[in-house]
């Protein structure tokens, strides 16, 4: 018969060594072993019944009657959730239990190691990631008023004022008005997107030099890292979440993506409406992504900085040349007669169309005849602009 219970056992309840009644557990430091009788003290879950001298209790050592005290298994520092460090997941646990047997919300693991270094760096990275920008994007009304259509996000990428963001966020765009933390507002001009990528860059003339998030190395990331997710969702500004990262080699097909080639950081760091553009940021305060999809709460997915650094790497280049005097050469077809109701106007050049880069009129044709929508990069002046054009057949 099994001997009665106490009202509360701190370390929780085991079965005693025969596994036939439940005692109440030994917690770390605890004595533990004996000779295997009834009432002999068993460790809680994740301890171990260690003797002198380092040996753990066996059957051999029980049977020679040894008394040990109950070890944790590990040995490495946690951070609770309310913000202590533990000396191991053991002590974080027993901590847990009294908060719970007093009614008051238990205490997760948020990491491995101590807590100082990574809050300090939260505080630092969510304080300097807050000057990206947000962006509000204006649609030109035939009443010749200005009515904001939609809103996304994007962050400081040169003291100058450039900008990254997703290409999908400026699609289409008539206008782009940026608005800084400070609450400066600025006509942000659009200076060079790849749409295939899903990145654009944008230009502000602001009169002060900007502080600029470093863009980390997305090769060096690994699942389970901390991220944090920064944006403007629904227009309410400097919004922070975190998470974790899921994966970081999400294949675009994988999401329904046909002709991607991109591979995504996966994070459960919830994103929203408006995010797309973004940062995401590692606790070194570097940018690591753009947020840029969400499938559902706790699925969502970056383009890698990797990814990022190729992109401007390669429009510092293209403009770089033309700066330099090579605006003569090939980089589309010039549209000469048009409708209006297409949203082109006479002289535009079309650099691609659905990613895909235009040589020649052969080119437009081939895809207007087996797309139904069209995402088109034109060159209109010194800026590029992104287009959305349904074709339709029209009388002769």
């Amino acid at each position: 018969m099994c001997p009665r219970m106490p009202a509360e056992c701190l370390a929780g309840q085991v079965l005693d060594h025969c596994n036939c009644c439940p005692v109440c557990a030994s917690g770390e430091g605890e004595a533990c072993g004996g000779n295997g009788k009834l009432g002999d003290p068993v460790c809680e879950e994740g301890l171990e019944c260690s003797v002198s001298g380092g040996v753990g209790y066996s059957a051999t050592v029980r049977r020679r009657g040894k008394s040990g005290v109950c070890a944790c298994k590990t040995t490495d520092p946690v951070c609770g959730s309310d913000g202590v460090s533990y000396r191991n997941i053991c002590e974080l646990k027993r901590v847990s239990n009294r908060a719970l047997k007093l009614q008051q919300p238990p205490v997760l693991v948020i990491q491995r190691g101590a807590c100082g270094k990574d809050e300090a760096t939260l505080a630092t990275v969510t304080c300097s990631a807050m000057e990206g920008a947000h962006t509000d994007y204006i649609w030109m009304a035939y009443s010749k008023r200005e009515v904001a259509v939609s809103s996304g996000s994007g962050f400081v990428v040169s003291e100058d004022g450039q900008i990254v963001t997703n290409a999908h966020v400026v699609a289409n765009k008539h206008r782009v008005k940026v608005e800084l933390k400070s609450g400066a507002t600025y006509d942000a001009k659009i200076k060079d997107v790849d749409e295939k990528s899903d990145i654009a860059l944008l230009k502000i003339d602001s009169p002060i030099k900007l502080p600029v998030l470093m863009l980390g190395r997305s090769s060096d990331l690994r699942p389970g890292e901390f991220v944090v997710a920064i944006g403007s969702p629904f227009s309410l500004q400097n919004t922070v979440t975190t998470g974790i990262v899921s994966t970081t080699q999400r294949g675009g097909k994988e999401l329904g993506l046909r002709n991607s080639e991109m591979e995504y950081i996966q994070t459960d760091a919830i994103i929203n409406y408006g995010n797309s553009g973004g940062p995401l940021v590692n606790l070194d305060g570097e940018v690591i992504g753009i947020n840029t999809l969400k499938v559902t709460a706790g699925i969502s997915f970056a383009i890698p900085s990797d990814k990022i650094r190729e992109f401007l790497t390669e429009s510092y280049d293209r403009q770089s040349r033309g700066r330099a005097g090579a605006k003569k050469r090939y980089i589309g077809v010039r549209m000469m007669t048009l409708t209006p109701a297409g949203g082109l106007k006479e002289h535009d050049v079309i650099i691609s169309i659905n990613g895909q880069r235009i040589s020649s009129a052969t080119d437009v044709s081939t895809i207007i005849k087996k797309d139904a929508t069209l995402q088109v990069v034109v060159r209109r002046g010194n800026e590029d602009a992104i287009i959305t054009i349904v074709p339709m057949e029209i009388d002769p």
